[in-house]
């Protein structure tokens, strides 16, 4: 009987543990969210998709974690880089892409090393396009100023 009282308690014990854990990581995505996110994602301004709102988040929802957070990372339509914020570490920004993607529908969780390297990559991807594009248009300001 002992054991099995000590076992129900081990067993509690590192379920609070891994909800606490969830729950201090969560904590990082809702405050990056509050404190720069929500100016355009509470209101919907510039078409941002709301907080909460699973029709907003759909589709960007199955474009998936890694794309998702590495154009946004970037700067996709009306967002700016980083959501504006340029002491934002790309770390706590994707953070704050999960705790919004789980707040619309979406079952993802805070980045681990496998996923932050994907969103790496991705983000790369977008600014060497970005760069071209740039690069693109320097050129034809060039040709139209001689």
């Amino acid at each position: 009987m002992k054991s099995r009282i000590a076992l129900s308690f081990s067993l509690a014990a590192l379920w609070m543990q891994g909800a606490l854990a969830q729950a201090t990581e969560s904590a990082v995505g809702e405050q990056v969210y509050k404190a720069v996110c929500m100016a355009c994602h509470d209101s919907g301004v510039a078409h941002a998709p709301k907080f909460g709102d699973a029709k907003d988040w759909a589709p960007l929802i199955a474009e998936g974690q890694s794309v998702l957070t590495g154009h946004a990372w970037v700067g996709v339509r009306a967002m700016p880089a980083r959501g504006g914020s340029t002491e934002l570490s790309l770390n706590d920004f994707a953070k704050a892409v999960a705790y919004m993607a789980r707040n619309a529908g979406g079952d993802w969780k805070d980045p681990d090393p496998v996923t932050m390297k994907k969103i790496i990559r991705e983000a790369d991807k977008r600014l060497v396009k970005t760069i071209k594009e740039q690069q693109s248009m320097q050129r034809e300001l060039h040709k139209q100023a001689r």
